[in-house]
């Protein structure tokens, strides 16, 4: 029975994902920092680890904890983050180095502490979720996407050097889900942004995440995680979700400043 370990799996795709490898046969390690609300995951047989993926105790624990539990680790699924939004003067450094904490330094960590246990097997898979927002861009967004591009630079990288011990590293890229992610994304713009000089792009972009009650269910995404846990050769990335594909295929065709047009275009409707 293989292995994984989940992060962010107190809800949306995290959660998701743990309860879709537990039914593939995984035997499923759920991490969260909110262990409180993973009791619905524990009652369906899936292991609950407290681990907050900016404390390298806890990470270096919990890695412990399953290999001693299980004796190895067959599957990564670096899947905790978060959004901040705010215009960048806005920001503070601190709040956009604990971005980079969260959302590249964690999943890095990870990745760290469970090679060395999927080389020794000669096997394993890393899936790192990423989003479109790791290939396109948007206003009041740099703290976020600069960290999404840095997990697809990451995630390249590491996919060269780890193949010749059997390792796959795989990026999905969501497009809009149903998740608390909207609301934490719009709560810290409209914190940090909302009545300043920026206030109309803020109206523009709280507008347009809004939108995101007609983004796709998490168990899309969680669904196409298991997919490229199982393939005997998985694609490199995966795009899924509302939006996803034609959002990433337009900024593959489009010069830079056509897609600046087309999304300032798309903001103004929330005017």
């Amino acid at each position: 029975m293989k292995v994984a370990l989940v992060t962010g799996a107190s809800s949306g795709i995290g959660e998701s994902t743990a309860v879709e490898l537990h039914k593939a046969g995984y035997t499923v390690y759920a991490a969260a920092r909110r262990v409180q609300r993973m009791e619905g995951l524990a009652a369906q047989g899936i292991r609950v680890l407290e681990m907050d993926v900016t404390d390298d105790d806890s990470m270096v624990a919990g890695v412990k904890q399953i290999i001693a539990d299980a004796g190895r680790i067959d599957l990564l699924v670096n899947n905790a983050g978060y959004g901040s939004y705010g215009a960048f003067e806005d920001v503070p450094l601190s709040e956009g180095k604990y971005q980079f904490e969260v959302n590249v330094f964690g999943l890095a960590r990870l990745v760290q502490l469970v090679v060395p246990h999927m080389r020794r097997q000669k096997s394993g898979r890393i899936v790192n979720v990423s989003s479109i927002g790791g290939k396109i861009y948007e206003p009041l967004g740099g703290w976020y996407h600069s960290t999404k591009f840095a997990v697809e630079g990451l995630s390249d990288s590491l996919r060269l050097e780890l193949k010749p011990f059997g390792i796959d590293v795989v990026v999905i890229q969501p497009g809009a889900i149903k998740t608390e992610w909207g609301g934490i994304a719009v709560e810290n713009l409209q914190k940090t942004s909302g009545g300043g000089a920026y206030q109309d792009q803020v109206k523009q972009l709280s507008g347009l995440f809004s939108q995101t009650d007609r983004g796709s269910e998490p168990k899309v995404i969680a669904d196409v995680i298991v997919k490229a846990a199982q393939a005997r050769r998985p694609r490199t990335r995966y795009a899924a979700g509302f939006g996803a594909r034609p959002i990433l295929f337009a900024r593959r065709v489009l010069s830079d400043r056509a897609y600046d047009a087309m999304f300032l275009g798309t903001l103004r409707r929330f005017a």
